[in-house]
């Protein structure tokens, strides 16, 4: 267990002079931008399990072993432009919950819950707990269909869901299974001659190789291992004067390529061939929909680019020298900036004090907290990170020291090199959580900096609870999160089973936290578990692709000990895209 005191041995040299060494700079350094789900899913998810499902049922429905029953009586809206709700901007997120792959529809639910939470408030349920009339209340429906229903799995999509997205005029997104069902029920021929495409007709065979989405003319990727693909639907269109093909598809497979639809609309309906939140990277096609979601939830905003820089994982153990060279940087280009502060350096072990445990504290280092006031007279804002960015005296996965290993979740390295969360610490609460983090907020007034509004969750994970109590002591969290398996529906929470995301705009979550953009991913120049070098022409490229979101963000982290020369072309290489740097604090409500 681990305790809130301090280990009792703190170098005396340390206190006394302030010494201003930074003894684990040659320690292992975590890769924030490649931890997450989408990058690499938990096991327990089983999406190569669930491609392969969704390829054998697609495959039954094409040889004709699935009927779907017409609704009798339904009215089907003529073919018009979506009509826009007037007042408030509200979604209702509608997700798959049965079969044996149903806890993936909440965790989809929460991702796409989170992005409407940009927009205004949202509703987010089971579809099959749709009640009539719904549909009509919202801004805009979107269906995520993640359970391909027929065979040994009943539809759960109510037809009262069926009827009233054939009868709305309102903006409705649907997105993979289960759009042929809605062609059966309202009789195929209607479909067709409202929409102009037949899902009937439409399939996710064949599989291929798409690894190029093209939206708005930037070549997005998307990257599936082996055996993990169920595919892109790829739609059968009719009336091509009827559809538009919003982003496109290239599948590698055929010399030349095959191009097809990945988006399509037609009239009030969106619909979007795959699931695009698994196995996402910085340029990923998910870039599309973070953008279409403006069309059907705020078509008339403008278009802007702004970013956000944060300086990461700076420690009273942090050389002030680094410090001030890349915050004299910022101050000359006048770029606004945050940067992160643990406030209690430990080293339990000594790994990197000659086996002598080590701890310091701000007020160990006046020298470290005179740069960080530098930073704050000069463009900077802190954030808080953590309280001391490690979990007890153990390997969590590496060292059990400031920086290198996880606060707030557990970790392992595999035999592959592969780093394994695996869930929230054993003491895991809202008390232990909240004790950490507000022992952590009251490090600050005592050294004359000022407490931070801003937090971001030591190496990007934490549980739902100890987001609940970051959310009741910080305004906003700067980061990318993870969202876990009941915490949407309210049931006993799996900590197992997880969904991570990066959002491109700040967000209201599921959680009802404030969620600020980091979407670039940070400099990395050496290989670390499985995860490439990241390169400033890597961030700037991500920036580049994200000028697709209307009003989105390239936000990117840095830690100064990489002195000013990446920093520079990174700065350089997004500001001149078009982006203006903005102060975080600014974007919080």
């Amino acid at each position: 267990m681990l305790s809130l005191a301090l280990p009792a041995a703190v170098t005396p040299a340390a206190a006394a002079t302030g010494n201003t060494a930074a003894p684990h700079r040659d320690g292992p350094k975590w890769r924030h931008g490649d931890e997450l789900a989408p990058t690499r899913p938990a096991s327990s998810l089983k999406l190569r399990d669930w491609a392969k499902a969704q390829v054998a049922a697609d495959q039954r429905r094409m040889r004709g072993s699935t009927t779907i029953r017409p609704l009798r009586g339904v009215k089907v809206a003529p073919r018009t432009k979506a009509a826009r709700k007037a007042g408030a901007t509200s979604a209702l997120v509608l997700y798959d919950t049965t079969g044996p792959y149903g806890f993936l529809g909440e965790l989809y639910g929460m991702a796409t819950a989170n992005l409407a939470g940009h927009f205004g408030a949202v509703t987010a349920k089971p579809v099959s707990q749709y009640a009539t009339g719904e549909v009509e209340q919202h801004t805009a429906t979107i269906y995520i269909g993640s359970t391909y229903y027929g065979g040994d799995i009943p539809d759960a999509v109510p037809n009262a869901f069926y009827a009233d997205v054939a009868a709305t005029a309102r903006p409705v997104v649907w997105i993979n299974d289960n759009i042929w069902t809605l062609a059966g029920k309202i009789g195929t021929s209607a479909f067709v001659r409202k929409y102009g495409w037949d899902p009937t007709r439409s399939s996710f065979d064949p599989i291929g190789a798409v690894n190029r989405v093209d939206y708005k003319s930037t070549p997005l990727t998307r990257i599936i291992p082996t055996g993990g693909d169920g595919g892109i639907l790829r739609p059968h269109i009719n009336d091509p004067a009827a559809v538009t093909t919003l982003a496109t598809a290239h599948d590698t497979s055929t010399t030349p390529a095959t191009t097809f639809p990945w988006a399509i609309r037609s009239g009030n309906l969106t619909y979007l061939g795959e699931i695009p939140y698994a196995y996402t990277k910085e340029t990923d096609r998910i870039i599309a929909w973070h953008d279409l979601l403006f069309d059907v939830l705020a078509p008339d905003t403008p278009t802007r680019h702004r970013a956000v820089l944060r300086l990461e994982d700076i420690s009273p153990a942090s050389d002030p020298n680094e410090l001030m060279a890349v915050a004299q940087y910022l101050a000359a280009q006048q770029i606004p900036y945050a940067f992160q502060v643990i406030p209690v350096y430990t080293d339990p072990k000594g790994v990197y004090n000659g086996g002598v445990p080590e701890t310091i504290t701000l007020a160990q280092r006046p020298q470290v907290v005179n740069a960080l006031k530098y930073m704050v007279a000069n463009g900077g804002k802190i954030v808080a990170h953590g309280y001391t960015h490690q979990y007890s005296d153990v390997k969590n996965p590496y060292t059990g020291v400031t920086g290198d290993d996880f606060e707030f979740f557990t970790s392992h390295v595999d035999a592959n090199d592969n780093v394994i969360f695996d869930g929230p610490v054993p003491e895991d609460s809202a008390t232990w959580a909240a004790t950490r983090i507000n022992t952590g907020k009251a490090a600050y007034g005592p050294v004359g900096l000022p407490t931070p509004t801003l937090w971001t969750t030591p190496h990007y994970a934490a549980s739902a609870v100890d987001y609940g109590a970051v959310k009741d002591s910080y305004a906003a969290r700067l980061e990318r999160s993870l969202y876990f398996s009941g915490q949407l529906s309210g049931g006993p929470i799996d900590g197992k089973r997880y969904i991570g995301q990066f959002f491109p705009y700040p967000v209201r979550d599921v959680g009802g936290a404030t969620v600020l953009p980091e979407n670039l991913g940070n400099y990395e120049p050496d290989a670390q578990n499985n995860n490439p070098p990241r390169l400033p022409a890597d961030i700037v490229r991500a920036a580049q692709y994200n000028l697709a979101v209307r009003d989105g963000f390239a936000s990117t982290f840095y830690h100064p000990y990489y002195g000013t020369g990446p920093l520079t072309q990174i700065v350089n290489g997004i500001r001149d895209l078009g982006y203006t740097f903005v102060d975080p604090t600014t974007l919080t409500p």
